[in-house]
């Protein structure tokens, strides 16, 4: 990841959006279009962003039988997107799907979006996914072993707390990559997040890319946060 801090765009429309984007003019930034964004606006605004030459992290969580998944990939793919994402609980085959449907719609092997699966949302405590998923194992034991299905399915990664980074890399592999959402500043609330981390300790756990929302987007000053922000994780 040669890119390590993605801006996640969790906006209702496309000018909320570009409203934030304003001060940001000039810098080519990586930026995360979910499903709240991409459901609005779509595609359009994928292509657009990628026109102005920022890198676009699509994060839509595929998650059906694996055929289904593998049509949708080869849609996303098409968009030159550089980041797709899909559900590790999918299994390996629907994984595998993704991958296949992400080369076949691909411009070039060069151009190809990498591929990431979700393991558990940094929402999820150990103990919601013991009680209401009916996962008896640990939160970590299970998302390693998502990771190392996801890593089998040639993935290149997965998208996990910070806390499960180390933990990953140790288990699966230093080269596979670890996505992760949950971050926040010292002093910003956790809102709806659980497993949440500072920049620096991310680095610490060995992420290989920060996801960023609410403490950029939410900010009294966004651009002078988002290089706070990279220079914490540069420190």
């Amino acid at each position: 990841m040669n890119h390590p801090l993605i801006i996640a765009m969790d906006f209702q429309d496309r000018k909320a959006a570009e409203n934030f984007l304003y001060p940001f003019e000039g810098e080519e930034l990586f930026l995360k279009v979910g499903m709240e964004l991409f459901f609005r606006e779509g595609p359009a605004i994928v292509e657009a962003w990628k026109e102005l030459g920022h890198r676009i992290f699509l994060d839509i969580k595929l998650h059906d039988i694996p055929n289904t998944v593998k049509s949708a990939a080869r849609q996303l793919s098409a968009l030159d997107v550089d980041l797709i994402t899909v559900h590790a609980a999918g299994g390996s085959k629907m994984m595998e799907a993704a991958r296949e449907g992400i080369e076949a719609g691909a411009r070039s092997s060069a151009q190809k979006a990498d591929c990431v699966a979700v393991t558990q949302l940094t929402s999820t405590t150990e103990e919601m996914m013991q009680a209401e998923l009916g996962i008896a194992g640990s939160l970590e034991d299970t998302v390693i072993q998502y990771a190392a299905n996801a890593k089998k399915a040639g993935l290149e990664g997965v998208v996990c707390s910070a806390m499960e980074a180390q933990a990953i890399k140790q288990n699966v592999g230093p080269d596979f990559a670890a996505v992760t959402p949950g971050i926040r500043l010292q002093n910003n609330a956790n809102d709806d997040q659980e497993r949440v981390v500072t920049p620096a300790k991310a680095r610490e756990f060995g992420s290989d890319a920060i996801v960023v929302g609410r403490s950029i987007t939410a900010a009294k000053h966004p651009y002078q946060t988002y290089q706070e922000i990279q220079k914490q994780w540069r420190e």
